[in-house]
């Protein structure tokens, strides 16, 4: 194993500039959940150039590569990466700066997509060094519920051959380059959003009496769910209910008929997860008639909890130390955001860490989901060198 490691650490190194100049040609030419033809079709000229074989239009706009081992069906392991970009107007000052006005990969995608290239070309120049094949799974529509993990097992992206576990990377600028992070267990939260109407009767602001104000009572509403969190969830299992959204047509001195509130629903208990949302809808309801009014309750069931197989986890804990030396591999903390990945947790053993991306030096300290949002790239070299690593582990262990 002594000479496979060896062999890895140095082509990821050798292939870094080549991996480092697609991950800035996806960052420039991001593309939304559901919209990501020309993602997936550079993705397929990639395996092509590679001479790996891959099937493409998989759930979607998904795309599987297959990398055959010795004795190719003897056992399967699959790497999975996350393709869509965010809807988010990028304010990096950089070469690579989308092209596309409000659209960015403020996430990491094209970090994962061009980490999973790298680790493609590595297992496939090592292919003679291990026994069964890899999947490589480019997943479409991560940020867009209902995803596209569901949609890619519906089409059989874990049968021929038979995945017996998958590995996700993803990236974190709250871990420094050259380290990872892993947890076994639940790690990521479920995710539903939650629509209330209230119906009221509108009128003059300046005539209280003669109205039944819908706004004051989205007002009580908001606030009494709170409630359900500070007093009926269980206090060791995080719950998270956040209201975003108020929308009205009134003004300064017209009250509405009709007020809508959006929000999200996080924990990590799939029963608690049931009653909140008939606690919300019965809670919602209740105030609404007792202050005249109605309410309407749609909550859009999201994504599970994320739950990592404790052994695979365990497994990569100890690879990870193998590979990048103890001091390198960090414990996480359970995170309120949310994966699709969940979905491949739920069919087969499974294990998502998080790969290191912050250079405090370079500047590269932005959270996800921003606009200036970017990584130290020297993190390609550890991405796509562990997932290679990790692979070829699995199917020798």
């Amino acid at each position: 194993m002594e000479k496979i490691k060896t062999d890895i650490k140095r082509l990821s190194t050798e292939y870094f500039n080549e991996i480092r100049e697609i991950r800035r040609h996806l960052h420039q030419n991001p593309e939304l959940s559901t919209e990501e033809s020309k993602t997936a079709a550079f993705i397929c000229e990639k395996l092509e150039e590679y001479g790996i074989a891959y099937k493409k239009n998989v759930g979607g706009k998904g795309v599987v590569g297959i990398i055959k081992g010795k004795m190719p069906h003897k056992k399967n392991i699959a790497l999975r990466a996350d393709m869509d970009a965010l809807p988010i107007i990028e304010q990096n000052s950089v070469d690579y700066k989308s092209k596309t006005h409000g659209k960015m990969h403020a996430c990491g995608h094209d970090v994962h997509m061009a980490c999973l290239l790298g680790a493609g070309r590595i297992l496939d120049r090592l292919r003679d060094q291990f026994t069964g094949s890899v999947k490589l799974i480019f997943q479409p529509s991560e940020e867009t519920y209902p995803g596209g993990a569901i949609k890619m097992i519906s089409e059989g992206v874990l049968k021929n051959p038979a995945t017996l576990s998958v590995i996700g990377q993803h990236v974190t600028n709250e871990i420094d380059t050259g380290k990872i992070g892993v947890r076994s267990g639940i790690y990521m939260a479920s995710t539903d959003e939650v629509f209330l109407t209230i119906r009221g009767k509108g009128g003059h602001a300046a005539t209280p009496d003669q109205v039944i104000d819908p706004i004051l009572i989205a007002s009580h509403i908001i606030v009494a769910i709170q409630q359900i969190v500070s007093r009926n969830a269980n206090p060791v299992v995080p719950t998270v209910v956040s209201f975003g959204k108020i929308s009205g047509e009134g003004r300064t001195n017209v009250i509405p008929d009709e007020v809508r509130v959006d929000g999200t629903i996080r924990t990590f208990d799939e029963s608690w997860r049931v009653k909140i949302h008939e606690k919300i809808a019965k809670l919602s309801s209740s105030i609404a008639e007792g202050m005249g009014g109605s309410c309407k309750t749609r909550i859009s069931h999201g994504y599970p909890a994320l739950v990592n197989n404790d052994q695979l986890t365990a497994k990569i804990r100890s690879w990870a130390i193998d590979y990048l030396g103890e001091n390198n591999v960090l414990d996480l903390e359970k995170r309120m955001t949310a994966e699709d990945f969940a979905y491949f947790a739920q069919e087969v053993p499974s294990s998502f860490y998080r790969l290191g991306t912050r250079n405090e030096k370079k500047g590269m300290i932005s959270n996800l989901h921003t606009s200036t949002f970017d990584i130290d790239e020297t993190s390609i070299i550890t991405g796509m060198g562990f997932m290679a690593y990790a692979a070829i582990r699995f199917l020798t262990d």
